[in-house]
């Protein structure tokens, strides 16, 4: 698998991009997204991807699915994907988030970055 990109989606950031009431409930909001990408995975992207959504917060505990594997951040979400990118070596990772600081840190370690709208309509 070293050469399928590794997706890591900032769940908190993309579901917070979009003001359609996801403070009401921050874990549907996230299985909500979860399930969006196990269905339509990251348009525009050919080829295998591994899809990792990270959840912080409320939205701790969301299960994995077929298509996406969740990763419940025990503490930072955006440190939890820093770790990820790094744990990566040289695959191919794309970040998708419109957070500044978190595209900075994963951009230093080689990393791809996207907004929001890449995997949100």
């Amino acid at each position: 698998m070293s050469d399928v990109l590794l997706v890591v989606v900032d769940a908190a950031n993309v579901v917070g991009s979009v003001p359609d009431g996801w403070w009401r409930d921050r874990r549907g909001a996230a299985e909500r997204l979860r399930d969006r990408l196990a269905a339509d995975g990251v348009p525009g992207r050919a080829g295998a991807v591994e899809i990792v959504l990270v959840v912080e917060g409320a939205a701790r505990g969301v299960s994995s699915v077929p298509g996406v594997r969740v990763e419940s951040a025990p503490g930072s979400g955006d440190d939890r994907m820093v770790e990820l990118v790094a744990e990566a070596g040289e695959r191919p990772v794309l970040v998708v988030t419109a957070d500044r600081e978190l595209r900075r840190r994963v951009g230093e370690l080689g990393a791809e970055v996207a907004g929001p709208r890449t995997v949100r309509p």
